[in-house]
């Protein structure tokens, strides 16, 4: 059997997390740590459990990420903006608790700590309609942060180009490229580069 997910729950109030802390602890894949570490690598994924986002919440988000954990929020009211804020402080899926069953929030953990992502489809939605593209062709706000290397390696994606020849027109080696477009399709949630480049088009950032 393969080792259990370890996971830390982190809460604003002590009720609230022993709530989800309890409901996890049935799940035989999961192991909950006794208490909170959200400054330790002790969890593989920290589920942080929060109202709204604000600048406790974001700060939560953040120790996890410094911490080194994967991130599940656990949240009561979202927005459109508000999705925005939340995955670029760290976060690598976002549950509503309205919809948070046992089984919908250990999907989440298990999928966060497979190294992907996971949110609402009506949240991805919004996200998406916040990437945007300043005049001077750079993506300054872009889903999962986006940097302008990976910007330039989607646009020749697009365009085409081979792993070596995006490496020889921006100068990387072809491990650094080939990292670059891992990290992308695994951050992204893509399966392929066709489908990394569909969702660039589809995001406006080519």
């Amino acid at each position: 059997m393969s080792r259990r997910i370890r996971v830390s729950v982190v809460a604003l109030d002590p009720v609230s997390r022993a709530g989800v802390a309890g409901v996890l602890r049935f799940r035989p894949e999961l192991d909950v740590l006794a208490e909170p570490h959200p400054e330790s690598n002790a969890a593989d994924v920290t589920v942080v459990v929060v109202d709204e986002v604000d600048q406790q919440a974001l700060q939560q988000i953040k120790a996890a990420r410094r911490a080194g954990t994967r991130t599940v929020v656990l949240i009561r009211d979202v927005d459109g903006p508000s999705v925005l804020e939340t995955v670029r402080a760290g976060a690598n899926a976002i549950v509503r608790r309205a919809e948070a069953t046992d089984e919908r929030l250990s999907d989440a953990i298990r999928t966060v700590n497979a190294g992907d992502g996971s949110l609402p489809p009506d949240l991805l939605g919004r996200l998406l309609t916040q990437v945007g593209v300043s005049r001077d062709g750079e993506a300054p706000m872009t889903y999962g942060g986006l940097t302008h290397r990976e910007l330039r390696v989607l646009r020749l994606l697009a365009d085409g180009y081979s792993t070596a020849e995006i490496a020889s027109a921006l100068a990387y080696s072809e491990r650094t490229i080939k990292n670059a477009i891992h990290d992308l399709t695994t951050r992204l949630q893509l399966r392929n580069r066709s489908h990394a480049v569909a969702f660039a088009v589809r995001a406006g950032l080519i």
